[in-house]
């Protein structure tokens, strides 16, 4: 967290300085003993690791490469020919080393036997997450649990099995559950003993689920028992931790406050990385999120828009017309979350002390599903790193949705589950039905555009609302892969419909309009509007934003851009540089 990592400058003389990539040569370490022979002196070492965890900007800017997120540009990783192993990173193996340096030395006679297995169980916590994500990333990667020195004769070593390595992450994180002493910490900046079993259920989930539908690993046997480990993780912190779905502020408001709040909301945030004004501690959100030249601009699709419920909890897609409806008539009477994720009729930022209208901006937005989710609503924060609001790493709505998913891949979920899960989600976002209940039916239109080899409808409905609670907090590409769904991120980036050319829309219904759609541009403009030009060419260059159907429908974004998944893409390559210093390595399938 950053204001953890202040009290960690004032040790970093006694601490080694790893290597920065596994093939490296390591550095020896300085004197030890004042380290490990104290509390202090551990507490400050398991400060470092904090480090490893994800900033503020990774975590708002987590899912700018997902399905649902039409961007300024297609990723690289995506385009054909546009990315391999020169361009590929993430092979660092710094963090690592620095860890199995405090594990191996976590053994002075002056510490209690439980205050050591303690410090270790927050080691190797951060060993597993370490872990987790390379092996999202990479696949096989070599299993190391010592700091190597220099003449060790495994730094050259080959990448052991995946499943290898996931078994060793799971003993890792077993060993941090049983062993961590914190059960509370009211920052929500550490690592207790309940976001070690939440971090378990995501872990165990995704294994789960990966060895259950990416069947090439031919692992398929054993996902039952990585579920039923996600189930008894999440079961722990649902009835020891003392956590709950936070409803302050109603439905209209309580949802959005968890991604806004300066502090975080302790009843459902579990970990979060801290803003801290006294400390000049920021996040770039706001910057990111409105800027028409710094962030990616990131837009929900339409696509994915439509999958948002109804406020009487049937499908927006059941009714008749919804295809061309206008983005003024589409947002009304639906799920909550809707209009705390992105900016709909109503929404309103402050400037200077004045309230204003905020309808979608179109120099940000290409498809008009503008997020405000992690943006607060003053244009002050606009500008540069100043948003005070800090940023979720992990909630109880993630361990919720983690139970009821794991439970429905295992065919035990109950109505009871159901309600205190999914239900208890729904209802704190306004829907008025299903609360109680699983569902019975299908949705076509999740089913056809989504998930069409999916027939349960339950399991439909727990990936639908996973979408929707978690959207943009980084976990949907991960979803993706482990559901062996790749071909999701070819879908078209489309944005809400629009009726005629040369009509001002109104956007937010104030009375005054804030956009025309064009092909030739009139003569007279209207003060205050928004043009925005979807002609075949501009200056005799492909217009990358059009209208489907020409001079009327939805909005299409880069449809001039080829983007095709290639199922190489489930991995990243290793980087040709590490495979330069270390043969053994090996390629990933197709890279």
């Amino acid at each position: 967290m950053n204001t953890l990592r202040y009290s960690w400058f004032f040790l970093i003389a006694l601490f080694l300085v790893g290597c920065s990539e596994l093939e490296q040569i390591p550095q020896s370490t300085a004197s030890k003993g004042a380290v490990f022979s104290s509390t202090a002196g551990l507490d400050l070492y398991v400060t470092s690791f904090y480090d490893n965890l994800p900033s503020a900007s990774d975590l708002h800017e987590g899912d700018q490469m997902a399905d649902y997120a039409a961007r300024t540009q297609v990723p690289d990783f995506l385009r054909p020919g546009a990315y391999g192993p020169q361009q590929s990173s993430g092979w660092d193996w710094t963090a690592l080393r620095n860890i199995n340096y405090f594990i191996a030395n976590c053994n002075s006679p002056a510490i209690a036997p439980d205050v050591q297995r303690h410090y270790i169980g927050i080691a190797r916590f951060f060993r597993a997450w370490f872990y987790f994500e390379k092996v999202k990333r990479f696949g096989d990667v070599p299993w190391i649990n010592k700091a190597m020195g220099v003449n060790d004769p495994d730094l050259y070593d080959a990448r052991d099995p995946r499943a290898m390595v996931m078994d060793s992450v799971l003993a890792d994180i077993n060993y941090a559950c049983e062993n961590i002493k914190t059960t509370n910490d009211n920052t929500r900046s550490l690592v207790t003993k309940y976001v070690a079993y939440g971090f378990k259920s995501r872990v165990c989930l995704f294994e789960g689920t990966f060895r259950k539908y990416r069947t090439s690993y031919n692992l398929g046997s054993t996902s039952g028992k990585w579920l039923n480990e996600a189930v008894s993780a999440a079961q722990k912190v649902m009835t020891e931790g003392g956590f709950s779905i936070s409803e302050v502020g109603g439905t209209d408001k309580s949802y959005r406050q968890l991604f806004t709040s300066t502090t975080p909301v302790t009843s459902e945030i579990m970990l979060a990385n801290i803003s801290d004004p006294t400390l000049s501690v920021y996040n770039d959100a706001n910057w990111w999120w409105t800027s028409a030249t710094y962030g990616a601009r990131v837009s929900l699709t339409r696509t994915f828009v439509n999958t948002y419920l109804n406020l009487d909890g049937t499908p927006f897609t059941s009714k008749p017309g919804y295809e061309t409806m206008t983005f003024m008539q589409e947002t009304k009477n639906r799920d909550k979350r809707l209009q705390q994720t992105i900016r709909t009729p109503g929404y309103t930022r402050t400037n200077g002390g004045a309230v204003e209208p905020g309808p979608p901006v179109f120099s940000y937005t290409y498809t008009g599903y503008m997020p405000i989710k992690w943006s607060l609503d003053d244009v002050y924060y606009d500008g540069g790193s100043r948003n005070i609001n800090s940023i979720s790493m992990m909630r109880y709505a993630e361990i919720l949705l983690n139970y009821a998913e794991a439970k429905t891949e295992l065919g035990t979920l109950t109505d009871e589950d159901w309600a205190k899960t999914v239900g208890a989600l729904r209802k704190r976002a306004g829907i008025t039905s299903g609360l109680t209940t699983k569902p019975t039916t299908v949705d076509p239109y999740l089913q056809a555009n989504y998930f069409p080899g999916i027939s349960d409808p339950v399991l439909l409905e727990v990936r639908r609302e996973r979408g929707i609670e978690l959207a943009l907090e980084g976990f949907r590409f991960p979803d993706i892969i482990r559901w062996n769904r790749g071909p999701l991120m070819d879908q078209l980036w489309n944005g809400f419909y629009v009726p005629a050319l040369d009509t001002p829309m109104d956007l937010n219904e104030d009375g005054k309009p804030d956009v025309v759609f064009y092909k030739v541009k009139p003569a007279t403009q209207i003060s205050g509007v928004t043009y925005v030009n979807v002609a075949e060419t501009v200056n005799g260059v492909p217009n990358p934003q059009r209208l489907k159907n020409d001079t009327y429908g939805e909005l299409t974004w880069l449809t001039n851009i080829n983007r095709k998944w290639d199922d190489k893409f489930y991995l990243y390559p290793i980087p040709s540089n590490d495979l330069l210093v270390n043969p053994k390595l090996g390629q990933n399938p197709g890279w």
